[in-house]
């Protein structure tokens, strides 16, 4: 009678407690291969482009000695258009200018640019190009007349030319032969102060065009320019 009666009350304390069986914890959902897959190649997928670089932009291709000469259709002072592959047969100098430049006016004014045309004569074809911002053909027109210059003076003023040869300085000079490869860039002659004595002193334009025109090799195709730095607009 005694145990019956402790069981009653046992079962009646549960009760007005409220405590019932502890829920069994909910099932966690079970990744199908499938599944497990599909997140594996996405995060492969993502690491990866991670990893991949921007691709670098293309440097400009500047003209190089041994190479076909960049070819150009520029206007003189005068208005008339020249087009280097116009010239092809011809050995062509090519000179960077400036009339602001003190530089090109002394080597002006020590008629070193005047020799050099003579020596080479009419059948080589001497251009002068202005790569300067704020040179206009005016400019270029009264420089001439006052120097006596005979030969073109091209008008580059967006500077495209100039950077696609890479002219550094005013001047800056190249010789392109008859098959319209460069084959000299550089300095005008070993004197960039002006003071060497005339024995002494070496045009390197005029022994690259004789080089040229005997059939050999230009012996210094390259040289470091002198002068003022070319005044590009940007």
């Amino acid at each position: 009678m005694k145990t019956q009666l402790i069981a009653i009350l046992a079962t009646s304390l549960l009760a007005a407690t409220g405590c019932d069986k502890p829920a069994e914890p909910e099932a966690q959902p079970v990744e199908t291969a499938e599944v497990i897959a599909d997140n594996a190649e996405g995060a492969a997928t993502a690491e990866a482009k991670e990893e991949v670089a921007e691709p670098a932009e293309a440097e400009a291709t500047v003209a190089t000695v041994g190479q076909p000469a960049p070819d150009f259709e520029l206007p003189d002072e005068k208005g008339t258009t020249h087009k280097l592959s116009d010239l092809k047969g011809k050995i062509v100098v090519l000179e960077w200018t400036n009339p602001d430049c003190p530089v090109v006016q002394r080597v002006y004014g020590s008629q070193t640019m005047q020799t050099a045309i003579k020596a080479l004569g009419a059948d080589v074809k001497w251009l002068a190009i202005d790569s300067s911002n704020f040179v206009k053909p005016e400019d270029s027109t009264k420089w001439a007349g006052e120097n006596k210059v005979d030969w073109p003076q091209l008008q580059d003023p967006t500077g495209a030319t100039g950077k696609a040869y890479g002219a550094k300085t005013t001047p800056h000079m190249f010789v392109v032969d008859a098959e319209g490869v460069l084959r000299y860039s550089g300095a005008i002659d070993n004197n960039p102060n002006g003071k060497l004595d005339a024995k002494d002193q070496k045009n390197y334009v005029v022994e690259a065009v004789k080089s040229l025109t005997a059939g050999t090799d230009v012996v210094d195709a390259e040289t470091k320019p002198y002068g003022c730095s070319v005044k590009y607009g940007s």
